[in-house]
C-alpha cells in the first residue's frame, strides 16, 4: 500500500472528525477566493470603463451619482444642463478640451438605456461597428453587442423607447419608432449595454411627446411658452456671461464661438444629410459632458473647482470618486477577509487537533509499522500527507463554492446592473490561494508528524 493510500485511510476512519475539518477549511478558502473573483472583475470594468475621461459636468447633485449614471450607467441621473452653459467647453478651438461628449439620458428600452450623444462617443471605448454603420441622422440606433443580443436586435429592427430607466408599458413614447441601422463589435465595457443614437433624437421624442393635443390652443400655448422660454434664456445668458469672466481662461471668445458657427453653418447646407453640430442648439439640455483634457496643467487641475463655485453645475473627477467608492466598499471587505483568514486559522487548528488526537489512537499502529521496516521518516512524511490531503480536498471544495457561488451572483448582477460577472475563471492569486492552504496543512501537521516520527517501538509494544 503506498503512503498516499495509507494517509487517505487513516482520514476515511474518521470521517466526521475529517468531514468537519473539510467544512471548515472549504469556507475559509471559498470565502478568500470569492473576494478574489468580486474584486478583480469589478476593479476590471471600473477601470475599464474610466475610457481616459479627466472630468464630468453635470447637474448639482451627488458627484459620485454622476459618474456612476454617466459613465457606468448603474444609477438614476443628477438632472439636465444647458447646452448654453457647456458651449464653452463644446467647442472645438478650446486649446485645453481634447474632446467634450455630450450625453442626453433618461429613456430606455425593455431595461437598456438609450444614449443620445455623438459618433465621438466610440472613440473612448475603442468601439468598432460589427454590422450595419454608425448612426447618421435623427431617430438612428447603433447598439452595444450586449444589448443587441440580449434585446434580439438586428440591423433594420425598430422599437420605441420608454421614458426612464425602467421597464414600464405606460411610458413608451407612442410615435416615435427607433431604427437600428448597426451592432458593435464587444468591449467588455459599458458601451456593450447601451442603445446609442444622435442626441437630437432624445430631444424629438420628448419634444412631440409633450405637444398639445388641440390644434385650435396650440398657438396662444406656444406663444406663452415662448415668453417663458425667452425669459429663462435671458437669464442664461446673464449666468453664462458671468461665468465665462471667471472661468476665461479656459472658455473661448464669443467672437471665436459666433466665428466657429458661421464656418460650420454652409457646411450643413451643403450636406443636409450630415447631423448638425450640438453647438447650433443653444437651447436644448443634455445631462451630461464628458471631457478629455490636452494635458494637465494649472487651469485644467482648477476647472472642476471654478464650476463647482462658480456655476449652476457640478463637475466631478471619475478617479477621485471611484477611489472614493473603492473606499467605502473596502470597509466590508477587509472585514470579509478578515473573516476567511480567522476562519483557516481554525480550520488549521482543527486539523491540529484531530491528528494529535488520533495519534493517541495509532500509537501500536505505528509501532508495528516501524517493526515491519518503516522508517521514521516514512512515519514524518505520512503524518503530513494527512494534513496536506485535508489542505488539498478543501481547497478544492472552497473553489467550488466560490465559483458556483459567483456564476449564481453573476445572473442577479446582470439582472439588476447589465453588467456581465462570471465564475468560469481563474486568477493568478488562486494558486498563490493553493500554496497559503497548504502551508496551513503541512504546519497543522508538523508537531503531530514529529510525535510519530519519535514513537518509541519497545515501550509502545510493551504497552500493548
Amino acid at each position: 500500500m503506498t503512503l498516499l493510500n495509507l494517509s487517505w485511510k487513516n482520514l476515511s476512519n474518521k470521517p466526521l472528525t475529517m468531514l468537519l475539518s473539510l467544512v471548515l477549511f472549504a469556507l475559509g478558502v471559498g470565502l478568500i477566493s470569492f473576494l478574489l473573483l468580486i474584486n478583480h472583475q469589478i476593479s476590471e470594468k471600473f477601470e475599464k470603463n474610466l475610457a481616459g475621461i479627466d472630468l464630468v459636468i453635470g447637474a448639482k447633485g451627488s458627484p459620485l451619482q454622476l459618474i456612476l449614471s454617466s459613465m457606468y450607467h448603474i444609477d438614476a441621473p443628477t438632472g439636465n444642463i444647458p447646452i448654453k452653459g457647456v458651449m464653452p467647453y463644446l467647442n472645438p478651438k478650446n486649446p485645453f478640451i481634447k474632446s467634450a461628449i455630450p450625453l442626453s439620458l433618461g429613456d430606455s428600452y425593455r431595461g437598456y438605456r438609450i444614449v443620445g450623444t455623438t459618433a465621438n462617443f466610440l472613440e473612448l471605448y475603442k468601439a468598432k461597428v460589427n454590422t450595419g454603420r454608425s448612426f447618421k441622422a435623427v431617430m438612428e440606433v447603433l447598439a452595444g453587442a450586449t444589448a443587441a443580443q440580449e434585446l434580439g436586435l438586428k440591423v433594420g429592427s425598430t422599437f420605441q423607447s420608454s421614458h426612464g430607466l425602467i421597464e414600464d408599458d405606460n411610458l413608451v413614447h407612442e410615435g416615435h419608432a427607433f431604427k437600428v441601422v448597426g451592432i458593435m463589435k464587444p468591449t467588455g465595457a459599458s458601451i456593450d449595454q447601451l442603445l446609442l443614437t444622435p442626441a437630437q433624437s432624445i430631444w424629438e421624442v420628448h419634444e412631440h411627446a409633450g405637444m398639445g393635443a388641440a390644434p385650435t390652443v396650440e398657438e396662444p400655448e406656444e406663444a406663452e411658452h415662448n415668453d417663458e422660454e425667452h425669459a429663462a434664456e435671458d437669464s442664461i445668458a446673464e449666468n453664462h456671461a458671468d461665468n465665462t469672466q471667471q472661468i476665461n481662461q479656459i472658455a473661448l471668445t464669443n467672437q471665436e464661438e459666433d466665428h466657429q458657427n458661421d464656418d460650420e453653418a454652409p457646411h450643413d447646407h451643403a450636406e443636409e444629410h450630415q447631423l448638425k453640430s450640438i453647438l447650433e442648439y443653444p437651447d436644448k439640455d443634455i445631462t451630461a459632458l464628458l471631457l478629455q483634457f490636452n494635458g494637465h496643467n494649472i487651469t485644467t487641475l482648477n476647472l472642476q473647482r471654478m464650476i463647482n463655485q462658480n456655476t449652476s453645475m457640478q463637475a466631478a473627477t471619475p478617479a477621485i470618486e471611484i477611489t472614493r467608492l473603492y473606499s467605502l466598499m473596502g470597509v466590508g471587505q477587509d472585514a470579509l477577509r478578515w473573516l476567511a483568514f480567522i476562519i483557516m486559522g481554525v480550520s488549521g487548528l482543527s486539523i491540529f487537533i484531530s491528528l494529535f488526537s488520533s495519534l493517541r489512537d495509532r500509537r501500536y499502529e505505528l509501532a508495528l509499522m516501524r517493526t515491519m521496516g518503516a522508517s521514521p521518516g516514512k512515519l514524518f512524511a505520512m503524518i503530513i500527507m494527512e494534513g496536506l490531503l485535508l489542505a488539498i480536498f478543501g481547497y478544492l471544495i472552497g473553489l467550488a463554492i466560490s465559483h458556483g457561488g459567483m456564476e449564481l451572483l453573476a445572473g442577479e448582477m446582470k439582472a439588476a446592473y447589465r453588467y456581465t460577472f462570471t465564475g468560469r475563471t481563474f486568477l493568478l492569486e488562486e494558486g498563490y490561494l493553493l500554496l497559503g492552504a497548504l502551508a496551513v496543512g503541512f504546519v497543522a501537521a508538523v508537531i503531530p508528524a514529529i510525535q510519530a516520527r519519535n514513537t518509541d517501538i519497545s515501550e509502545t509494544l510493551a504497552e500493548g
